[in-house]
């Protein structure tokens, strides 16, 4: 069996997929994108088909390896991307090949259902008590927002007010049964996260995600020991390497999103990684139905998995949702807020290609809000 033909596809609000099909009729899909950069990647797709096209799509690790390593330059989120929606489509093909479901091959599984949260935004304070009112009727054990909109880098006493708002009116809807995760999102100073962290303490969240960012590395230790809530972070990582120094510092939980962070060949290696550090794993996925089925099949697998994000619903979502793009939804049926494990071969979801199709001749151009301050100087989004 060959690689035949490598395709890939736009697809709103802001998505991208790659279909692999190879000589005997075996397609494999996934999902490159860099949310705001899918043309650089769908153009990175399109260097490293070069390698695959006729050749054997069992020999997973061997591509990986080319993949990331083939070139004089490595690494970066736009490669890394490429290649984490290739090896997607690669354990999908050979899942299919085999009959059997990515995660037997993986090991197996550990666990019968996996455990998810829904978004509730968060950016407005005043729509924190309705967002997460209507996920706990919808069954939801764990919600995640945002802990801030724009927050200047040493907070008024508004803006902490604000903050701690959020926490503590999820913290009252959800009473003490259930979760809330805060995302700093990049957006808090390290100075403004040493003030917060103790603050919310009392509201006792599951984590605090990207407390700062990736770059403030250094900073993490400290915040660490600033507080008992554990810290999580990971989605603007891409390599077990990167997330080697966070794991040393103490961080609880790590977040590698499969559609940045190399694909599920090095997810499960990032989830290796931290068991040996006593930390768990959330994956990071605001993304369509190919990244969530290849996320489950690395969490039913990982014992050290804690939870998982999805999509549907989010407040992303404008001109498409999740399962607009799925021909059966019934791999992505919650129940009490979990997504149950099945035997579908390969990743486990049935893509719908004509909509794929249809989708891919509208496109789209989505692009991140980009903030500013008052005073006209670059915010974090």
């Amino acid at each position: 069996m060959k690689i035949a033909r490598i395709e890939t596809f736009l697809a709103p609000p802001r998505w991208m997929f790659v279909r692999v099909e190879t000589d005997e009729g075996v397609v494999g899909w996934g999902e490159p994108v860099v949310e705001g950069r899918a043309e650089p990647v769908r153009a990175a797709v399109e260097v490293l088909a070069e390698h695959l096209v006729g050749q054997d799509p069992l020999r997973i690790e061997d591509h990986w390896q080319v993949m990331t390593k083939g070139g004089f330059y490595r690494g970066g989120p736009v490669l890394s991307s490429a290649v984490a929606g290739l090896d997607q489509a690669l354990w999908d093909i050979k899942g299919k090949t085999y009959g059997q479901p990515v995660h037997q091959l993986l090991g197996g599984p550990v666990r019968e259902r996996i455990r998810a949260y829904a978004w509730v935004g968060g950016d407005e304070p005043s729509e924190v008590r309705d967002a997460v009112t209507a996920q706990v009727e919808a069954g939801f054990t764990a919600v995640k927002m945002n802990a801030s909109g724009r927050m200047t880098p040493l907070a008024t006493r508004e803006e902490v007010r604000a903050c701690l708002l959020r926490a503590e009116t999820a913290r009252e809807v959800l009473g003490d049964e259930r979760d809330f995760a805060l995302d700093f999102h990049g957006r808090v100073s390290p100075a403004n996260a040493r003030r917060l962290l103790p603050l919310l303490a009392e509201y006792a969240p599951l984590f605090v995600e990207e407390p700062v960012l990736s770059e403030h590395m250094h900073a993490v230790p400290d915040l660490v020991n600033a507080s008992n809530i554990p810290i999580a972070l990971g989605e603007r990582l891409f390599t077990r390497r990167e997330f080697l120094a966070p794991l040393q510092a103490g961080v609880a939980v790590v977040q590698p999103d499969i559609s940045h962070a190399g694909g599920i060949s090095e997810l499960r290696r990032i989830a290796a990684l931290a068991e040996m550090y006593g930390a768990h794993i959330a994956p990071h996925c605001p993304l369509g139905p190919v990244a969530l089925a290849a996320s489950l099949q690395v969490a039913f697998t990982t014992p050290n998995f804690l939870i998982q994000e999805q999509s549907i619903g989010i407040h992303y979502n404008k001109d498409a949702e999740l399962l607009d793009y799925v021909a059966d939804r019934e791999p992505f049926r919650f129940v009490g807020g979990s997504l149950l494990r099945t035997e579908r071969p390969g990743l486990g979801v049935d893509i719908d290609e004509a909509a794929v199709r249809a989708a891919d001749t509208k496109g789209h151009s989505w692009r991140n809000p980009v903030w500013r301050y008052e005073d006209g100087s670059f915010a974090e989004w």
